[in-house]
């Protein structure tokens, strides 16, 4: 199989540097030199290994990018920008026919899908790319839809702590509340327990300080109502190289859709994938 070009967009943030680390080791896939970046990073280039990224900025990239795309014609962008940016990079995207991983949290996640199935490319839109976190929200998403209400009258705590320079609520913690929804407990994404603090994280926490800067714990708390049961559930990721081959498989998903299409001679039909179809296929 000939390597696939992938553009990381997100440099020089920890997450796509680290991904953009794995994929250079993986002879599948081919990495461009170019990251799109943040407004605020003062850098122009980045280096990882022995290969150097220019930073695109965001008054340069509607130029630059189309001149990428007529060099890469079958690129697949993977970005892990920021949530300000999720739709404004969702658009610039669709404009340019340019395939995408979204594994970035925040937006508007249902006016991103709207504008990839108006277009003519496909995308997998995901809150979190670790496969077995993703696992266990199909074992929430079965057991929501097959025991309804099964914790009725239960109260629900969700806490979730990542580093400081995590500007949103966990896009996974959200997702999750929708099942304990149809558990039977009414509680809303505006009740998840944010922490961003280092030196609680360190002291009541206990996250070992070297993750401190680079980690997603999360508890989900149910109590009966008289207090006499409480079930727990805890996924605790430290560092990011989880993340790095479900991006992969997710990449190497979506390259075998787009060829699909091309088979089918049906290209102009934009497709919406999660990472939940990324497991089964």
């Amino acid at each position: 199989m000939k390597p696939i070009n992938i553009m990381i967009n997100g440099m020089p943030g920890n997450v796509a540097s680290i991904i953009a680390a794995n994929i250079l080791d993986d002879n599948r896939l081919t990495l461009l030199p170019f990251s799109m970046t943040g407004p605020d990073i003062q850098a122009i280039n980045h280096k990882i290994k022995d290969l150097d990224f220019k930073l695109i900025k965001p008054y340069e990239v509607e130029n630059i990018l189309p001149e990428i795309m007529r060099k890469f014609p079958d690129m697949i962008a993977v970005d892990f920008t920021h949530p300000t940016a999720v739709n404004k990079n969702g658009e610039l995207y669709t404009k340019l026919n340019i395939p995408f991983i979204m594994g970035t949290t925040g937006g508007d996640r249902d006016a991103l899908k709207k504008q990839v199935l108006s277009s003519s490319i496909s995308a997998v839109i995901a809150p979190n790319m670790a496969k077995q976190i993703v696992g266990f929200q199909a074992m929430m998403e079965y057991a929501a839809n097959t025991f309804p209400d099964l914790f009725k009258g239960y109260t629900l705590q969700i806490k979730e702590s990542h580093q400081n320079g995590k500007a949103d609520t966990s896009g996974t913690a959200k997702a999750m509340v929708k099942y304990y929804n149809k558990l039977g407990i009414p509680f809303s994404e505006d009740n998840i327990i944010m922490e961003r603090d280092p030196q609680i994280q360190k002291s009541e926490l206990n996250i070992p300080e070297e993750y401190i800067t680079g980690h997603a714990w999360h508890t989900y708390t149910l109590t009966s109502p008289n207090k006499t049961a409480k079930f727990e559930f805890s996924h605790n990721i430290n560092g990011r190289d989880i993340y790095a081959q479900g991006t992969i498989d997710a990449v190497l998903f979506l390259h075998n859709k787009i060829e699909e299409k091309k088979k089918e001679n049906n290209t102009n039909k934009g497709a919406v994938y999660t990472m939940i179809d990324v497991l089964k296929g």
